[in-house]
Order: structure tokens, then sequence, then C-alpha cells
């Protein structure tokens, strides 16, 4: 990924619509207008602010779930932005990838030992981080949640894509696009995160409560997400059932790798309906090939961006909401270039 020249693209244009702040699950078609239901915040640090978050010497680790998508170093981008712009110190880190819970936990407790002023956490199991967060909470360090919530009333704030929405979205978009009728499967990159959860549960309850005569045959979890299990995992669903009509990928790797098994099973474009959640280059080409039919986008750079400022409010005595909503759209081969969508997407 060019990396340099997204984060400027995203610096300037983007960072409108990551202030937004509200869902846009009601962006159903293929329009690529942003429908926000209010009008954008004002962004919070000034430069005065960061002059006095710099004599306060804020520290803020950063944990996300890992590396192993370009999802998460859009994320960082975010983070480092908002960093400079409040005038506090960050440390982006997080596992090689999102397998590796227990890796993930000793970045946490690493954290702590350094006494920082807030943490910025994106937990791959909500459940294990539990001990961890009630330390942070009885030394009183305020706890931000970013991309997965987690389960418990410890964060002040969670920013995050509502992926329940997002993923009913993906449902409503399956469902046209197969004639409402036939079957389909999940390949889903986790079931303890809650973005795993969320996403599955999301798709699942669509169909269920609006399309009777959609079947789910079948929900994978391959490892971590990734792409070569994925690609497996996509294959052995389209071997079991010969009628299947669609596939639902959760992330970027179970998306591309469903896309590989699409490519290596020579399948013509259209035969399975295919849709996906975030982007790169490997699932934008097969959107713009037809191999995929569409996907949901999140916004990664405000989601990194969002969930620091979240942490200097919370550092200034500034109220924040529960749940910062970071917003949704779903994109597809008639609306890929255009400009407000080509902001939230990355290769």
């Amino acid at each position: 990924m060019k990396s340099t020249k997204l984060f400027s693209l995203l610096s300037s244009g983007a960072v409108a619509l990551m202030m937004l702040g509200t869902s846009v699950s009601s962006v159903h078609s293929q329009a690529a207008t942003p429908a926000a239901t209010s009008a954008a915040p004002v962004k919070y640090c000034t430069p005065d602010i960061a002059v006095a978050n710099q004599k306060a010497g804020y520290f803020i680790p950063v944990i996300s779930k890992g590396f192993a998508f370009q999802f998460w170093q859009v994320v960082k981008q975010g983070v480092y932005q908002a960093a400079q712009d409040c005038g506090v110190g960050v440390d982006y880190v997080g596992p090689a990838d999102e397998t590796m819970v227990n890796d993930q936990l000793d970045m946490l407790s690493t954290a702590l030992a350094r006494k920082p002023s807030a943490i910025v956490f994106a937990a791959l199991d909500t459940k294990a981080a539990l001990p961890l967060l009630q330390q942070a909470q009885t030394a009183k360090i305020p706890i931000i949640a970013f991309d997965s919530g987690v389960a418990n009333d410890i964060p002040v704030a969670t920013a995050a894509t509502d992926n329940s929405k997002a993923a009913a979205l993906a449902a409503d978009k399956m469902a046209e696009l197969i004639g409402g009728s036939g079957e389909v499967a999940i390949i889903a990159h986790d079931q303890v995160s809650a973005t795993g959860i969320g996403r599955r549960d999301g798709f699942v309850n669509e169909i269920k409560a609006k399309y009777p005569n959609i079947t789910i045959v079948d929900i994978q979890y391959p490892a971590g997400g990734n792409v070569l299990p994925s690609d497996d995992a996509a294959k052995a669903v389209i071997a079991a059932h010969p009628n299947l009509k669609g596939i639902f990928g959760t992330n970027e790797g179970t998306a591309e790798g469903t896309v590989q098994a699409v490519t290596e099973l020579k399948l013509a474009p259209g035969k399975l309906v295919v849709i996906g959640y975030d982007s790169g280059k490997i699932q934008m080409d097969a959107i713009k090939s037809g191999l995929e039919s569409g996907a949901i986008t999140q916004n990664p750079y405000g989601i990194g961006y969002l969930s620091v400022e979240a942490a200097v409010k919370v550092l200034n005595g500034v109220a924040v909401t529960k749940t910062i909503d970071t917003g949704f759209f779903w994109y597809d081969k008639n609306n890929i270039n255009d400009p407000a969508i080509a902001l939230l997407l990355y290769q």
C-alpha cells in the first residue's frame, strides 16, 4: 500500500467524513453521498489544547488487533494524526495476526505497567481481556475501546462501526442479488470478538427476520479470518453445497479468501454472489471485475482518530458519548470510484 499517498488523501478530504460521527446505515442505494443525520461536529483539539496536553505529558498506548490486514494500517494513520493534532504521545502496537490473543494480552499488561494516561484497546477476546481491564479500572486509567467493543461497562467510550447494522445491510444486498431465495453461507473471521459476533449475528438475524426463502447452510470460522484458511473454508462450503448462491465474508481476509477460492475453482462471474467487508486491492479488483458483488466499507481512519480524540477528551474532563458510531457504506462496481467512497477505501 502506498501509505504516504493514502495518508495525504485521508488527512484532507476524509477528515470531513471521519467527523460525521453518525450512522450511515441508511445508505442502502448505490449512491455514494454520505447521509449524515446531523451536522458534522467541530474537531475537538485546537492548537491551544494541544499545547496544554503537551505540557501535561499525556501518553496513550493504542493496542490494535494486529497488522495482518491493511485496515489496521489505516487505523494507525488516524491514531497518529489525532496524536499530532491533540499534542499527546501514543504507541500503536498489536499482535502479528488476529489469532494471537495471548500476545495481545501481554501488550495490554505491558501498557498497564507503563502507567499511561489512558489506553485505547481493540479486544481480540473480550472475556480474556477482562482481568487486565479491571486492573486498569482500579488504577483509574480510562479505557477507550475501538473497532471491537468490550463486553462490560469498563470502557468510557467505544469508537466503532455498528457491525450488526452493517451486516444486516450485507444481508439485504445478498437477498437482492440472489433473487430472495436459495442457499447462502458465511465465512466469519472469528466467534469471540465483538466484531465477529456482531457481523455474523447481524447477517443471520436479518435473513431470518426478512427472508424466509433464504437458508444459511453453513458458518465457517477459518483461523484468524486470514486469507489462506478462508480460501480452504470457502472451497469446502462450495463443494458441500452445490446449490449455494452466495457467501458473505465478514472481514478483509475472509472476503479475499473467498474471492481466491472462486478464482481457483474457475467459477464464472455471477455464478456465486460474494459480498465482503472492508477493502484492499484484491477485493477492489474483484468488485471491478464482477467476481465480488460488493462490500461494506468502514471508516478505519475515523476509528483510529476518534478513539484517540475520545481519550484526550476524557483526560481533559470533557464528556464523551458511550458509543461513537463511525459509520459504514455499501460499495460496488457502480460507486467504487465515487470520491466519497474512494476516500474510505485502501489498497
